[in-house]
């Protein structure tokens, strides 16, 4: 939705002017920049949710309380019903989240659906910042001294050179105050005591009661319907596979009922897995369907610029990013904001390697870990690559209400083997959806199936020499592990190389 920089202690407003300049492509529509009682609040548009007045940094009534934010509240029709005083100055969901902040504390964002970064400054001084429990929405901060000053970002690239070293990722589900520190309000994952779980045979290949396809059904369409908020046209990423055709079908339908198409949007090379499976879909949906065709050549142009947009050097992210970067900057033309199907894998267990894993307490636990790391990994990648572009992805099957389903159900029924095709729960719930050629397609990663990861896989490791990878490996701490990850680091180092890697990027092994 937006960028966002603020700064607790002595920011002066043209530090904060320069970080909202390097984060101008978050919010091409607007900016705004508000001083309360010495803190900072600086914030650039994407003008998605009450076009017209729902301008920032916004207030309370009495400018008690300012807040910049990034990202959406979905259920904040939801929240509104509960304030004691629910006359709102704008139509804006952010609005909604600054007066539950202030009737009722910071504690009380655990109530939000939704993803979001917050900056709130009162007029006694006192500031709060917050990020969503899953971290779909970045926030990064950062503090020379002790006792100095500390600086928020939407974006590492934000940050002055001299405050690069001490960027770290600030923790999904916190909230910070000065004089509390950091506090846990929520989590991307329920803890094993709130998981209501659900009772089933735990063997690859037994049978799903009909009853709990439709739980899981039901409750992908509502989410996906509540995503589709905004006074904007909301388009699909459509790659062709299982997850973004179920959430193109459930638009699809959405847009029917009020006499209109759906916008899909698939990439790929020329006559790539990916590219013909949307058109066919697409064609089935009957949706308002656009391709942006690229070359070979056209990944590796445009590879710097992915690497240094999505602050990552690593290779299965940079691989993937590169079709995402081409294809948002293609879906910009026509929409604001486009709904995605990340996150289907992590909770339903879509992954090649997650075969390997025969018993449900081991899958459960490796999924619980894919899911608590994706807000610096596929996540940090999908939230770039748009924004670059000024346009905000949306991930209904992270949504917490999803992801707390997902894990309640027998981690026996996701797992795979010879047999028994990935996602079969996810695929069976929808049958009737898409034809079965579709429906039961077997998956696979966008970098593959598009057409990018073969060509730049080998151009970036021919790139490096084994001698140069021996010595370039340790230039930071994990070392590097692949000639092409050093490829990516050396592009990274352009722009990024006072970053330090340990504190922003995850190194936990993906397949």
């Amino acid at each position: 939705m937006c960028g966002i920089v603020g700064g607790y202690g002595s920011m002066e407003p043209e530090v904060a002017r320069r970080m909202m300049g390097r984060i101008a492509h978050r919010g091409p529509d607007d900016d705004g920049l508000v001083r309360v009682a010495g803190n900072t609040l600086g914030h650039r548009r994407l003008s998605i949710v009450d076009v017209e007045g729902g301008k920032q940094p916004l207030a309370t009534p009495d400018n008690a309380l300012h807040l910049v934010g990034n990202g959406e509240v979905y259920n904040h029709e939801e929240v509104l019903e509960t304030l004691e005083d629910r006359a709102m100055t704008t139509r804006s969901d952010n609005e909604v989240a600054l007066r539950l902040v202030a009737e009722r504390g910071p504690d009380a964002l655990a109530e939000l659906l939704g993803m979001y970064a917050f900056l709130m400054a009162d007029e006694d001084g006192g500031f709060i910042a917050a990020r969503d429990p899953v971290g779909i929405k970045p926030l990064y901060w950062a503090r020379e001294e002790a006792d100095g000053p500390i600086f928020f970002a939407s974006e590492m690239r934000a940050f002055d050179e001299g405050l690069q070293p001490f960027v770290e990722s600030f923790p999904p589900g916190h909230y910070w105050t000065p004089e509390g520190g950091l506090v846990r309000f929520g989590r991307a994952v329920p803890s094993d005591d709130d998981l209501e779980p659900f009772d089933g045979p735990s063997e690859p290949g037994a049978p799903i009661p009909d009853a709990i396809l439709d739980e899981v059904r039901g409750r992908l369409i509502r989410t996906v319907e509540r995503q589709m908020m905004g006074d904007v046209p909301v388009g699909v990423f459509l790659s062709g596979g299982l997850d973004s055709s179920l959430v193109a079908a459930i638009a699809a339908r959405w847009y029917e009922r009020r006499g209109e198409k759906l916008k899909t949007f698939a990439v790929g090379l020329a006559d790539s897995p990916d590219l013909l499976a949307a058109r066919a879909v697409a064609e089935h949906l009957g949706t308002e369907h656009h391709e942006s065709v690229y070359t070979q050549e056209d990944a590796l142009n445009v590879l710097p610029e992915v690497v240094r947009t999505i602050e990552s050097f690593d290779p299965s992210l940079v691989r993937s990013a590169v079709p995402n970067f081409i294809l948002a900057e293609f879906t910009a033309k026509h929409v604001k904001v486009v709904l995605t199907g990340e996150g289907a894998d992590e909770i339903f267990a879509g992954y090649e390697y997650l075969e390997d894993f025969r018993t449900e307490r081991d899958l459960h636990t490796e999924l619980v870990r894919t899911i608590e790391g994706l807000h610096d990994l596929n996540l940090q990648r999908a939230d770039r690559v748009t924004m670059a572009h000024g346009l905000e992805a949306r991930v209904p099957f992270l949504e917490l209400d999803m992801i707390s389903l997902g894990l309640s159900l027998p981690a026996g029924w996701k797992l795979a083997g010879e047999d028994q095709p990935e996602k079969r729960l996810l695929r069976q719930a929808f049958e009737g959806w898409l034809p079965d050629d579709f429906l039961w397609r077997k998956k696979a990663q966008f970098g593959d199936g598009s057409g990018a990861a073969s060509v730049l896989q080998d151009r970036m490791e021919a790139s490096v020499t084994e001698e140069e990878f021996e010595r370039e490996r340790y230039e930071v701490e994990p070392p590097l592990r692949t000639r092409e990850e050093v490829a990516y680091y050396r592009i990274f180092a352009e722009e990024l190389g006072e970053i330090r890697p340990r504190r922003t990027i995850s190194r936990f092994a993906t397949a």
